[in-house]
C-alpha cells in the first residue's frame, strides 16, 4: 500500500473523495477499506447517484414499502432514505474529520435540484437540512446560479457548510469565493464563531471539453487558417480553466482581506475539481486527476475513476505546470469564435436539467416501489 498513487496525493496536499454512494458501501465496510487502504477523505452524493443507487437496486425496497405503509409520500422517503445513508457515511469518515481538525471527512447532500433557480427556498433547505442531518462533517450542496450566490452567503453566515456545486465559468468562481468571504465577514459582525465553517467550490471540468472539443474539431477539420491555434486547445480548455481558477483561489485567500478572516481561525475554501471521469476515449481515463493535483484541492472521483487512478496514476504537483500554455488555450477561444461564456452558462443551464431529470425518474420509481408494498 506505500505505492498506492491515491496515498501519495494526500501527501501532496490534495484530498481524493468518492462521487458516490450506496447503502451498502457503508454496511458492507467497502467504505471503511477506502478510507483505511486508498486514503479516501470525503463523499459527494447528487440526485443522479442517489436516482442509481435507489431505483437500480433492490436494497431500499423494504424500507421504501415499511414507509409507503405509512403513508409517507415519496419525497419523505426519499428524504428518509438520503439523509440515512449521508448520516452513516459521516459516522464512518467522523474520526478522520476530528483527526484532521475539520479539513476532511465530509460527506456532502444536495438541496431540491428544482430550487437552483429559487434563493429563499434554497435557503430553507439548505437551514432543514442542516438540522435534520445533525453532523458537524456534511456540508449542503448549493448550486452555482446567480441566485444560488445570496443563498451561499447566507448559509455560510449562519454557520452551515457549503459545498458550492455546478460551478463552470471563472467569474462565477471569483463571485462564489467572494461569497464565501461575505458569509464568514457577515458572522464575525455578528460576534460568531467562523473556526467550524467548511466549504469547498466544484468546478465541473470534463462537461466543459466535451461541448467545446466538437467545436475545435470542426476548425480542425476545415482549411481555416486557425486549425493549428485550435490544435493547441483541443482538449485542453478544462484544464485551462481549472489552472486559471487556482490563481483566482489563490489570490482571494492570501488576500488582506481573508487574512483578518484567518486570524479568527477561518478555513479557506477550498476548489474541488467535479465531473473528473473522463468521457472521450481519446484521452486518459485519469487526465483530470493528473493535470490538477495541487495544495489545498479536492478531486472527486467516480468508483471507476479511482480504481484507474490506483492502478496507473503518477502524482506530481502539477496545478502550476503550463500556465502559458493554459492562459494561451482561454485567450485564443474568440479569436476562433467561441464565447467560453456562452459555453459555460450553457454548461450552468444543462447541469440543472441533469440534476432535475434523475431526481423526478427516482420519484417515479419510488412511487412504483411504494404501490408494492
Amino acid at each position: 500500500m506505500n505505492n498506492n498513487p491515491l496515498k501519495k496525493l494526500e501527501t501532496l496536499g490534495q484530498s481524493i473523495w468518492l462521487d458516490y454512494i450506496r447503502r451498502d458501501l457503508i454496511t458492507g465496510g467497502e467504505l471503511y477499506q477506502l478510507i483505511e487502504n486508498d486514503g479516501l477523505r470525503g463523499m459527494t452524493s447528487n440526485p443522479a447517484i442517489f436516482q442509481k443507487a435507489i431505483a437500480e437496486s433492490n436494497i431500499y425496497d423494504v424500507d421504501i414499502r415499511k414507509m409507503a405503509s405509512e403513508k409517507k409520500d415519496v419525497n419523505a422517503i426519499y428524504e428518509a432514505i438520503s439523509q440515512h445513508d449521508v448520516q452513516k457515511a459521516a459516522d464512518v469518515f467522523r474520526p478522520l474529520y476530528e483527526m484532521s481538525k475539520g479539513d476532511d471527512g465530509y460527506v456532502s447532500l444536495e438541496v431540491n435540484p428544482h430550487l437552483a433557480k429559487d434563493t429563499e427556498g434554497t435557503i430553507e433547505e439548505g437551514r432543514r437540512l442542516w438540522s435534520a442531518l445533525n453532523r458537524p462533517n456534511v456540508l449542503i450542496k448549493v448550486p452555482a446560479t446567480t441566485e444560488g450566490l445570496p443563498a451561499i452567503r447566507q448559509l455560510i453566515s449562519e454557520g452551515i457548510n457549503v459545498n458550492v456545486t455546478l460551478l463552470f465559468g471563472l467569474p462565477r468562481y471569483r463571485e462564489v469565493a467572494e461569497a464565501y468571504v461575505e458569509g464568514l465577514e457577515m458572522r464575525v459582525a455578528q460576534g460568531k464563531p467562523i473556526d467550524k465553517i467548511a466549504s469547498v467550490a466544484s468546478f465541473f471540468l470534463s462537461r466543459i471539453d466535451t461541448i467545446i472539443d466538437p467545436l475545435l474539431e470542426k476548425i480542425i477539420e476545415s482549411d481555416s487558417k486557425k486549425k493549428e491555434i485550435a490544435k493547441k486547445a483541443l482538449g485542453e480548455v478544462a484544464i485551462s480553466s481549472a489552472r486559471l481558477a487556482y490563481q483566482i483561489y489563490k489570490e482571494i485567500f492570501d488576500s488582506k482581506r481573508f487574512k483578518k478572516l484567518e486570524y479568527k481561525d477561518a478555513c479557506v475554501q477550498r476548489l474541488l475539481w467535479a465531473s473528473t471521469s473522463n468521457k472521450n476515449p481519446k484521452y486518459s481515463d485519469i487526465k483530470y486527476i493528473e493535470a490538477l493535483i495541487g495544495a489545498n484541492t479536492v478531486n472527486t472521483v467516480p468508483p471507476q475513476t479511482i480504481d484507474a487512478y490506483r492502478d496507473h496514476g503518477n502524482p506530481k504537483l502539477r496545478i502550476e505546470m503550463d500556465m502559458i500554455k493554459a492562459n494561451f488555450v482561454l485567450q485564443s477561444l474568440p479569436e476562433l469564435g467561441i464565447d467560453i461564456d456562452k459555453v459555460t452558462q450553457q454548461l450552468e443551464d444543462e447541469g440543472i436539467g441533469k440534476f432535475n431529470e434523475p431526481f423526478d425518474k427516482l420519484m417515479e420509481a419510488l412511487a412504483k416501489k411504494s404501490e408494492k408494498q
